[in-house]
């Protein structure tokens, strides 16, 4: 109320039209609102990861896997995340016997090697599954593909996790 007497008294000293002071006084809060509106989504903006950036690389190993699972649960899948000690190299389990895919997660600052391939592929039966994935924020080396090649294990790195939930699905179907 007080910002449309204001901004009607400056157009009003400024010689403007009885109308157009009328116009400045309905317009200012409406401007005012949106600008308030506009400034609280570009402050959020900066702060919300580009389609370029991690987000994974600010979390925990922990974090990335439950973050995985979200994902896979957002696939209207049924998803069991298995104990930190004892499973067998399978941290996620998704979908139902008998084509279940058991996971394993992988939070690295450098490209994962062969040994969570070899965790996964030979935890799987374990854990009662048929398919196996290994997901990481990073990349793969090139004995991890090459050994993933063998055995049919999935890997699905950086760049295909903005696909993930597509991947999940396709390997659950």
């Amino acid at each position: 109320m007080v910002l449309a007497a204001v901004a009607a008294a400056a157009a009003f000293l400024w010689g403007l039209d009885p109308a157009w002071c009328l116009a400045a006084g309905v317009a200012a809060p409406v401007v005012a609102a949106a600008a308030v509106h506009f400034l609280r989504g570009a402050v959020t903006g900066i702060g919300t990861p580009g389609p370029r950036e991690d987000p994974a690389a600010a979390m925990s190993g922990t974090e990335f896997e439950d973050h995985i699972a979200r994902i896979a649960r957002s696939c209207g899948v049924p998803v069991i995340m298995t104990a930190i000690t004892g499973d067998w190299g399978v941290d996620i389990i998704v979908g139902h016997r008998p084509n279940r895919l058991a996971i394993q997660c992988k939070r690295q600052a450098r490209p994962v090697g062969t040994a969570a391939v070899q965790e996964v592929v030979a935890g799987a039966p374990m854990q009662d599954c048929v398919r196996t994935m290994v997901v990481t924020n990073h990349d793969f080396t090139p004995a991890a593909r090459r050994l993933a090649e063998r055995h049919g294990c999935e890997l699905v790195g950086r760049d295909e996790l903005p696909r993930l939930r597509s991947i999940i699905r396709r390997a659950t179907s």
